[in-house]
């Protein structure tokens, strides 16, 4: 199955799943779509210890729950991604881009995770559509990593031309500080999926990005 890549909205508002925050997988994906109709407009199905075809049939799920309404992308599991015709992020410490830009080919939505100006310059050049930058902020999700702040979005937006998401800790409060530093959409988990109601959850970071947008800030 192979899907057309479409092309990456502006601004980004990614959330990022965790089954972990839900009471099962019938709920991670009633919430995934409440959270798309509050405005996310990319989902990163990032479920690490989902075996492969449980993983599929969420992958699939959710693509067709949000079809033309979001882009969707895996996480790491490059042939669920490609089985379903969604997209590919990769953790800063998984395959090659330029290897899995081989295999997926150039019609295939490609995300690279980063934690450096290096790192992103060379995903850029390997061929990845997007980075996503971080940690910005603490976050409960990964306690353990080092916090490189809106600072290391601010080093990456000016050198590179692909777009750059933040994630770690962003929520409504914090988000426009991300994107004042030239990011192109945050990435968020908690933020939405731990809350009681994720389209309200949404519409809130939707709002304070688009805010943000109107003020002349990409």
């Amino acid at each position: 199955m192979v899907a057309a890549k479409l092309a990456l909205p502006h601004p980004i508002l990614c959330l990022v799943t965790d089954r972990g925050l839900c009471r099962d997988l019938d709920d991670l994906a009633s919430r995934v779509v409440a959270a798309v109709d509050g405005g996310v407009n990319m989902v990163q199905v990032r479920e690490k210890g989902l075996d492969g075809k449980p993983l599929l049939l969420l992958t699939e799920r959710v693509i067709q729950r949000v079809a033309g309404r979001a882009l969707v992308l895996v996480n790491d599991r490059v042939d669920v991604a490609m089985a379903t015709g969604a997209g590919i992020h990769l953790p800063e410490a998984s395959l090659p881009v330029a290897e899995v830009r081989r295999m997926a080919g150039e019609h295939v939505a490609l995300g690279r995770s980063v934690h450096s100006l290096d790192a992103a310059l060379q995903a850029e050049g390997d061929g990845a559509d997007y980075l996503i930058a971080g940690t910005m902020f603490a976050t409960r999700s990964h306690p353990g990593e080092s916090l490189e702040g809106p600072a290391l979005m601010r080093r990456i937006a000016d050198s590179v031309r692909i777009p750059v998401l933040g994630i770690g800790g962003i929520g409504d409060r914090n988000a426009v500080q991300v994107i004042a530093s030239g990011a192109s959409g945050v990435a968020v988990i908690s933020s939405i999926l731990a809350t009681s109601d994720p389209s309200e959850a949404a519409s809130r970071l939707r709002r304070a990005l688009t805010q943000r947008e109107s003020a002349g800030v990409r």
